[in-house]
């Protein structure tokens, strides 16, 4: 591939293309993660270490942490899109040092690539997560010119008033900058336990906990329902995840510009594994005691 600068004059042909662009095309992880990799000397190109913004083409050797990428300039992106149903406890790391589990911990294997996450979610918040092997598609879900807006079921404990409403539509500045909800609605509760459903174009740490808390407010309860056109279902309990189907993909595809891409072809027993795989709990799940009935006196 070939990019074009443009002069007064003329264009220049600008050989090969961005390292970072490769390597998330590739599925190694999103465009900002390959960038601190870079940044910190972990990439190299032709065994000399690369530096961010340096292009490669198809007959240089680009090695991470020492291994040689196998790549193929030629080959399709493989694009899948997985959603996941995150529990309480879980945080959005590989390696946790603390060992706690990781939402990582019970995705399907892939042969060749790896999931990359959407976005995360703070450990005592639930519900939706994307992840995917296109790196691009990551990147532009997560970049803030494509205006993906996520929207939030939260729990407020403390009064609230249409006042406050408004503050918190209009922005409040928070201790990294401004912020603000493009929408708050209503959803049901009594006295100082409400909940509301609350939308905004960011994924800033904490920011939904925070924006409430600016407001003198606590969260006692969250949870993701939607990221852009994609919605968190009924039918995909706690600790499930499965895979967008095609027409779904496209439409997500579509919303950052992308254009569509088939999905891979299966085998029969691959989609049975996954099938399986799916149905099972997550490990976290796994590890919390049921609950015993204790019997009535006199039964």
């Amino acid at each position: 591939m070939t990019d074009i600068i443009e002069t007064e004059s003329h264009s220049i042909p600008v050989p090969g293309e961005k390292l970072q662009k490769v390597l998330a095309r590739v599925g190694l992880g999103s465009r900002r993660e390959v960038e601190g990799w870079i940044s910190a000397g972990r990439v190299t190109v032709n065994s000399k270490v690369a530096e961010l913004g340096c292009r490669v083409d198809s007959l240089d050797q680009i090695s991470v942490d020492g291994r040689p990428l196998k790549r193929d300039l030629n080959t399709e992106v493989v694009r899948r899109v997985m959603i996941y149903n995150k529990p309480e406890g879980e945080v959005c790391t590989r390696d946790d040092p603390e060992r706690r589990p990781t939402v990582f911990d019970h995705l399907p294997r892939l042969k060749q690539g790896r999931w990359i996450n959407v976005g995360r979610l703070d450990i005592n918040t639930t519900g939706l997560l994307l992840f995917t092997t296109d790196g691009e598609l990551a990147n532009r879900l997560m970049h803030p010119s494509y205006q993906m807006d996520r929207e939030y079921a939260v729990r407020v404990m403390g009064e609230v008033d249409d006042a406050m409403i408004e503050r918190l539509k209009e922005g409040v500045m928070l201790d990294d900058g401004p912020a603000k909800f493009t929408d708050v609605v209503s959803s049901g509760g009594e006295g100082i336990n409400r909940w509301f459903h609350v939308c905004l174009l960011e994924g800033r740490n904490r920011e939904v906990r925070r924006l409430w808390e600016s407001q003198g407010v606590r969260v006692n309860r969250l949870k993701r329902v939607r990221f852009g056109p994609v919605f968190l279902g009924p039918e995909l309990p706690v600790g499930r995840w499965r895979e967008l189907k095609q027409n779904e993909l496209d439409l997500l595809s579509q919303e950052v510009n992308l254009e569509p891409i088939e999905l891979p072809a299966m085998k029969t027993s691959e989609k049975e594994r996954l099938k399986r795989l799916s149905r099972k709990p997550s490990m976290h799940q796994a590890r919390q005691p049921r609950r015993t009935k204790v019997p009535r006196k006199g039964s």
